[in-house]
């Protein structure tokens, strides 16, 4: 017989802070209550309050603790969950003076990303920042903390059994240590094998595009239509954790990647970056980036911002990109076009407009793509002066870098690039890449 879980009645929390507009904060809480639906919940309630600082001990201060105690009493709430991430200090103190289960923002993230996790890997990920998340927050209760291994409570074993012992929060303490290790060698092992497949394209030079962007902006939608694949969609947040590749062929007769990713959110949680860096990584080390954004979402823009910052993070904003605003079908073609203006003045190329369900802008994706992917890469190697390592980092850019080493006077370099890069790096390299006749480098 199936057990039907309870739809939990929650109420959300907000704090407004210095630089915050209250647009910007109810923009985050109708996120957080997208994602609490995904997770199963209901909000029952939103609390918002403005503060210059968080309250050290309970995040929104004693008073309005005393009111939100009221609030979950009077709408039958089950779990109180915050915006924001909660020390643990302040998620013991906060459940102990309103007695309802208190939850942040990483923790829903957390709970959803498990929910969907299928693959090995992607479990292992998603367990690994569970346990990151709740190493700190293991606490006693009661008599947990007076379980001691030593004295009577030790079986009576008398002389030479005595002790100080130890308390079961340490004994769960290490044994979170351990299922982290664990953890940590199984994903290094899944990120060797995916390096291996990866090096292989590379010896066969096979350029790789990354599909990145916020989560539920279409990616898996956007890889379906271009590529014929039937890679599983679904309208809600964070439909694909498990990272999927499908093979594009190009009308210049190349044979390209395309590699579908985890979707970005606003305040992703730290330990999941931590935990999710052997499929992100992949993006770090894409030929080309496809920025995938909703553009059909009342905060497109802020959406962007955040997987900029993401890419920062994990070391991939500087690999080139190329934005495509998804959704038109179900947008305002006026504000598209608006968008589509801004973000060609910030970032110095239009993007491309697309409707993955329609198909509208397929084509022109596919040609722009084509474009932007360099048909003939130089192996080059030199010594490149620390003066010059403006160099480096467009080698980075620009190509795949395949040895990075430092030296006292400069940076030792072999790396696949363009024509444009080789020639710029043409007066520090070991062989004139251009002294040999063209047909004598791999396509």
């Amino acid at each position: 017989m199936d057990i039907i879980r309870p739809v939990e009645r929650a109420v959300i929390v907000g704090v407004q802070l210095p630089g915050t507009t209250l647009q910007d904060l109810d923009a985050s809480l109708d996120e957080l209550t997208a994602l609490l639906d995904t997770a199963g919940a209901q909000v029952v309630e939103r609390v918002v309050q403005r503060r210059d600082t968080p309250d050290p001990g309970t995040f929104i201060g004693r008073g309005k603790v005393a009111e939100l105690k009221e609030l979950v009493a009077a709408v039958g709430a089950d779990a109180v969950v915050f915006d924001d991430e909660l020390t643990p200090a302040q998620q013991r103190t906060l459940e102990e003076h309103i007695r309802q289960k208190v939850l942040d923002r990483t923790i829903v993230i957390l709970d959803i990303f498990a929910q969907h996790a299928t693959s090995k890997e992607g479990k292992a990920q998603v367990e690994l920042a569970q346990l990151i998340y709740l190493l700190p927050r293991l606490r006693g209760w009661g008599e947990a903390l007076s379980r001691q291994a030593g004295g009577r409570v030790a079986g009576g074993a008398g002389i030479g059994g005595r002790g100080p012992g130890e308390t079961q929060l340490e004994v769960d303490r290490r044994r979170i240590m351990r299922r982290m290790s664990k953890l940590r060698r199984d994903l290094e092992d899944y990120r060797r094998i995916r390096a291996t497949k990866a090096a292989e394209r590379d010896r066969k030079q096979v350029q790789e595009v990354a599909l990145v962007g916020y989560t539920n902006a279409g990616k898996s939608s956007l890889l379906n239509r271009i590529t014929g694949a039937d890679v599983k969609v679904e309208d809600r947040l964070f439909a694909t954790l498990d990272p999927t590749v499908r093979r594009l062929p190009l009308e210049d007769g190349r044979d390209i990647v395309l590699t579908d990713t985890v979707g970005f959110v606003a305040k992703l949680p730290h330990g999941l970056v931590e935990a999710f860096t052997s499929t992100l990584e992949g993006s770090a080390n894409a030929d080309l980036l496809l920025h995938v954004v909703d553009a059909a979402h009342p905060e497109a823009e802020a959406q962007i911002v955040a997987v900029q910052e993401v890419l920062e993070e994990i070391g991939a904003d500087e690999r080139p990109q190329l934005l495509v605003l998804n959704k038109i079908d179900v947008a305002d073609r006026a504000a598209v076009d608006a968008l589509a203006r801004r973000v060609e003045s910030e970032l110095g190329t239009r993007p491309v407009l697309a409707s993955a369900v329609s198909g509208e802008g397929a084509e022109e994706l596919v040609e722009r793509i084509t474009a932007r992917l360099p048909t003939q890469r130089y192996r080059i190697s030199g010594h490149v002066p620390y003066a010059r390592q403006d160099l480096v980092a467009m080698a980075h850019r620009q190509g795949n870098v395949v040895v990075e080493e430092h030296t006292d006077s400069g940076t030792l370099l072999t790396a696949d690039v363009d024509e444009e890069a080789a020639l710029k790096l043409r007066a520090y390299l070991d062989e004139d890449p251009f002294a040999a006749p063209p047909e004598s480098w791999e396509r």
